[in-house]
């Protein structure tokens, strides 16, 4: 009898672990709604460390030159829906209060990890461009769904339902994007700066468009005051944090270096930053993610100056005792970037812990049993062809660039679309079957965009290396 390999055990002993313990879940689960909060917290253990591992089998989807967040959505629908087939195991996770919080956590470091490799500079050197991109990008759907697509394919809603139709189409997740350009190390190129910033414009008009759709269905009219101070709150804002974080974040870096230089109260100053931001954003009604990718930007490698230093830098420093201060400059410039980059090595460990949680909960969050429902279907893939080509469209005006790695960029709709549709349905305006048809685009527009970036961004490599 051949024996097993050492690895083929481990799969074995894993996968009999996880059959153990899920049933005792259950057990448990009923045990913490007697008053056992131990058994609770127990459970959320459990939960990450189910999501976590199941998140890795996404590494298989790699070995085929396809995204790791492709495989986390992936995996996320599996587990998601598996209760179409009895198995219910794994249905408290979607709901689990700890476990959407880590998620909103993780989309938050996200962010935070793409602003930490942006600039303020690269982002005022595209911003004209980004700026057209979310215009299009915004009034494109919005007038394909409030006008077009809605009375066309839907003409017995009512015309506050394809208001919020068009207000949801308008939507776009950055999350799903930035995700794809880091993993291709393609965040430094002009097509992820101008997705990027565009991304970051088209959630504050997002949030207007919104505002104004949700007065007119509340109060049936809506007054300029109220979208010009919505506006002015995104725009002072945006501007603010930058001005402020550029003001108060070199104070802060030396008055925290003075306490402890060490690598735990550099990664203290850089997390705190990012979150104090993306609560920021939220108290002002824009989305936190907003504030945390701000919060990155922000951050330079001066403000790291008082921190003790990378090893490889205290070598360096060394040995340019004696040169002249021209070299002394140019390479203490090379420096300061180093102890910045080092700082976003300290971040990744938290970004691998939180990120795939937000993105496994996100393919949780599909349901495939509204595939079952043909009519629904049907409707769903008219919606989502309007859905991609308004977004894509977008691309049309972002100068010499690949205009499709643009408009793909925009595309993803994720927890954006999911909290527009879910507001339209508590106030009575989407309807079931309009609900129905809402989660098939979003999941389609959730999950489309990451082979696609993934395939136009190969093939503009091999283009440049050609």
């Amino acid at each position: 009898m051949q024996m097993l390999k050492p690895r083929n055990w481990t799969l074995f002993a894993l996968l009999g672990a996880v059959v153990l313990i899920l049933p005792l879940t259950s057990g448990a689960k009923a045990a913490g709604e007697g008053g056992a909060a131990d058994l609770n917290a127990g459970l959320g253990f459990l939960y990450v460390a189910i999501i976590l591992l199941a998140a890795k089998f996404s590494n298989l989807l790699e070995r085929y030159g396809q995204p790791s967040v492709l495989g986390e959505l992936l995996v996320g629908v599996v587990l998601g829906n598996l209760t179409l087939v009895g198995f219910q195991y794994f249905e408290p996770i979607e709901k689990d209060v700890i476990i959407r919080f880590l998620a909103e956590l993780g989309v938050v470091i996200l962010l935070f990890q793409v602003g930490l490799e942006s600039s303020v500079q690269k982002m005022i050197q595209v911003g004209p461009r980004a700026f057209l991109v979310a215009c299009v990008g915004v009034a494109v759907p919005f007038i394909l769904g409030t006008v077009v697509i809605g009375p066309l394919l839907l003409p017995d809603l009512s015309f506050n339902a394809y208001l919020f139709l068009g207000a949801i189409l308008t939507a776009t997740s950055v999350g799903i994007s930035a995700r794809v350009f880091r993993d291709l190390a393609k965040l430094q190129t002009v097509e992820a700066q101008i997705v990027m910033g565009a991304a970051v414009i088209d959630d504050v008009l997002g949030l207007i468009i919104l505002a104004i759709v949700r007065a007119v269905v509340e109060s049936g009219n809506v007054s300029c005051i109220t979208v010009s101070w919505i506006a002015a709150k995104a725009v002072l804002f945006l501007g603010g944090a930058i001005f402020l974080g550029k003001l108060l974040a070199p104070e802060l870096g030396r008055l925290l270096s003075r306490i402890n230089p060490g690598i735990g109260m550099k990664f203290t100053l850089a997390v705190s930053f990012g979150l104090i931001f993306a609560y920021l954003a939220q108290l002002i009604g824009l989305a936190p993610i907003v504030g945390a990718f701000a919060a990155g930007m922000v951050l330079e490698p001066v403000h790291f100056r008082h921190f003790n230093k990378p090893t490889v830098v205290y070598k360096v420093d060394e040995s340019i005792r004696d040169a002249s201060p021209e070299i002394k400059t140019a390479v203490t410039h090379v420096l300061d970037s180093l102890s910045h980059s080092h700082i976003q090595d300290l971040i990744k460990p938290l970004g691998y812990f939180l990120v795939p949680i937000f993105f496994v909960l996100t393919g949780m969050q599909v349901s495939l049993e509204t595939l079952f429902n043909l009519p629904v279907l049907v409707l769903a893939l008219a919606v989502t062809l309007a859905a991609i080509c308004g977004k894509i469209v977008s691309g049309l005006v972002a100068g010499r660039v690949d205009k499709l790695i643009i408009g793909w960029g925009m595309v993803p709709r994720g927890e954006v679309g999911l909290i527009f549709a879910t507001m339209g349905k508590a106030m009575g305006v989407i309807s079931d079957e309009l609900f129905s048809i809402v989660i098939i685009v979003i999941m389609l527009t959730t999950i489309l965009p990451a082979p696609i970036l993934n395939f136009l961004l190969k093939r503009q490599n091999a283009g440049l290396s050609s």
